[in-house]
């Protein structure tokens, strides 16, 4: 395998400190692979460790790295409420099927500060009546935040699952306007 084929399989990860806690993001030189919520040392390994038997290379620590330093940037940036759009290079090689077309109309088609129903979702990808797999397909996103399935709410108001755990769902909507501030 020459050089660059090497270069083109290099993953670099860095963990971001957020109002939700610290963030971990890795990325290839497709872009933005993988975001994980609440990276303590511990979640972060385990995350690293999925992430090198799914792409075959070990992930490299880089946060200087080009492939990363926009992301960070970005991220930082919404979390500040001074972006709300994210314009990254996504690598969407964690997900396929189903669940990758509904993560990119999720993507690409419920900005911010707007939330959307499971059943919704489902009837914009083509199958009306899959919400329950629209809520699996949430949970199986491997770039929350960035492709923002904390707006993929229930139709009767409710809040939904979230895999990063309810309480950083209500602050990212808190965040883009959705709800209220939490009060305490």
């Amino acid at each position: 395998m020459n050089s660059h084929g090497q270069y083109e399989q290099q993953v670099v990860w860095a963990v971001v400190g957020t109002d939700i806690g610290p963030l971990l993001l890795a990325a290839t030189c497709d872009g933005l692979v993988n975001v994980v919520f609440h990276a303590t040392d511990a979640v972060r390994d385990k995350a690293l460790g999925r992430l090198a038997s799914r792409l075959g290379t070990e992930p490299v620590e880089a946060p200087d790295s080009p492939l990363l330093t926009e992301a960070i940037r970005q991220v930082g940036a919404y979390f500040a409420g001074r972006r709300h759009d994210f314009e990254l290079p996504l690598d969407w090689s964690l997900i396929s099927g189903f669940n990758r077309q509904v993560l990119r109309e999720l993507a690409s088609g419920v900005p911010y500060g707007t939330v959307v129903g499971y059943g919704d979702l489902a009837g914009r990808v083509g199958q009306p009546g899959a919400a329950q797999a629209v809520g699996m397909a949430m949970g199986s996103n491997p770039l929350p935040v960035v492709v923002p399935c904390h707006r993929v709410v229930e139709s009767d108001g409710g809040i939904g699952g979230f895999g990063g755990g309810l309480e950083t769902k209500r602050k990212l909507l808190a965040l883009e306007g959705v709800l209220p501030e939490p009060l305490f």
